[in-house]
């Protein structure tokens, strides 16, 4: 596993670019004997694997895309692609389950089906919807599907998952304010779209501070500005861009409201025009809600794994979000964290100094294989 996942750190591909990457994963899956199944969602692999003589079927789910950062470790397994990297640890989380697939090959203790799902394009590009939307489930039918992610600042091997939402919903928006362009010199020959956008975003912090319920966790980020050319002229519009998180679909709805009036309100005042676009290039992600039958059974498995006392069962839930919602909008299922160790190593998410901690590759597939036992137990 260590092998295979420093592999793929070093040559990172990108969402729906995952060529080499679904390539390697699905050699692997055919040496194990495994009927592999490419292609689904673009560049997705399916692997099916048959124990005994039940009709239940479940599936484990990794991701496989990388990020557009520029790596700045100097190990040896660096990333080979300039401007690409696995910082999220989807190069581990390949690792693990390939892992579990080969041993479960090996030592069938099943009684059942397990689907083996290799997802592209989880960073903002929504694989999971595409795999869907090609018939994943169609194809593939389960009674439950889980996920696994590592998480920093979880102690290396731990777990920790909880019932209900575990990961917010995900949003992102983009405003266009414009104005008349003039001399900086003469700005009241113009209608100044900088002042505008300035005020905007001071406006769009007091939606969750003072529209959203305190007890409802939420967040509205600006994360981009692009406006102007040069020194002395102001332009005629400024881009905005940003995203929001929540944890329900009611205050979901709420900021949108807000964000366009708020936007509206300000540019009308001012002179000036604001249009706006929620998700113009991708899909949003919802809410990712573990079912509560099949987080039993996740926490279970966990604690054959590493003992109840290393199983988290009231984790905070992040602001952070994942795409495997969608599967779970599906069919039930449940997604846990295993641990990757202390941020302020070298286990911080999307950054260039990280790198997935090679420590927990065993624990990771033994998760796997002890989730299938569990949810599928063979007949004795």
């Amino acid at each position: 596993m260590r092998q295979w996942r420093r592999h793929l750190h070093q040559f990172p591909e990108t969402a729906f670019e995952e060529n080499e990457t679904a390539r390697f994963i699905a050699a692997r899956l055919r040496e194990f004997g495994l009927d592999v199944h490419e292609g689904l969602g673009e560049t997705g692999v399916v692997a099916s694997l048959e124990a005994g003589t039940s009709s239940r079927k479940i599936a484990l789910r990794a991701d496989m895309d990388a990020l557009f950062i520029q790596e700045q470790n100097t190990f040896a397994h660096r990333s080979k692609h300039d401007g690409k990297m696995h910082a999220c640890g989807h190069d581990g989380h390949s690792a693990m389950l390939l892992g579990a697939a080969g041993y479960l090959s090996r030592h069938p203790q099943f009684d059942g089906t397990v689907y083996f799902i290799f997802q592209p394009a989880e960073e903002g590009r929504a694989g999971a919807k595409r795999m869907i939307d090609d018939g994943l489930f169609k194809l593939f039918p389960v009674d439950f599907v889980f996920g696994m992610h590592n998480y920093h600042d979880i102690p290396e091997g731990q777990f920790a998952v909880k019932s209900g939402p575990m990961m917010a919903s995900f949003d992102c928006f983009e405003i266009v304010v414009t104005g008349r362009a003039t001399h900086a010199a003469m700005p009241h020959l113009g209608n100044d779209a900088i002042v505008a956008a300035a005020q905007v975003i001071g406006a769009l912090q007091t939606i969750v501070s003072r529209t959203v319920d305190p007890l409802n966790s939420a967040v509205v980020s600006i994360t981009q500005i692009h406006g102007g050319d040069t020194w002395n002229a102001l332009p005629e519009s400024v881009v905005l861009r940003g995203t929001f998180r929540c944890f329900t679909p009611a205050v979901q709805e709420l900021i949108v409201d807000k964000i366009r009036k708020t936007v509206e309100g300000i540019c009308a005042g001012l002179g000036v025009s604001g249009s706006i676009a929620f998700n113009p290039e991708n899909p949003g992600y919802p809410v990712l809600v573990n079912a509560p039958n099949a987080t039993e059974l996740a926490l279970l498995a966990a604690a054959k794994v590493a003992g109840s006392e290393g199983v988290d069962l009231c984790p905070v839930p992040s602001m952070g979000s994942e795409d495997f919602a969608f599967m779970l909008q599906q069919v039930p299922g449940c997604y846990v964290w295993i641990g990757n160790g202390p941020s302020e190593g070298s286990c911080l998410l999307h950054n260039p100094h990280y790198d997935f901690n090679d420590a927990i590759l065993p624990m990771g597939a033994a998760y796997w294989v002890s989730l299938v036992e569990t949810v599928l137990p063979a007949e004795v």
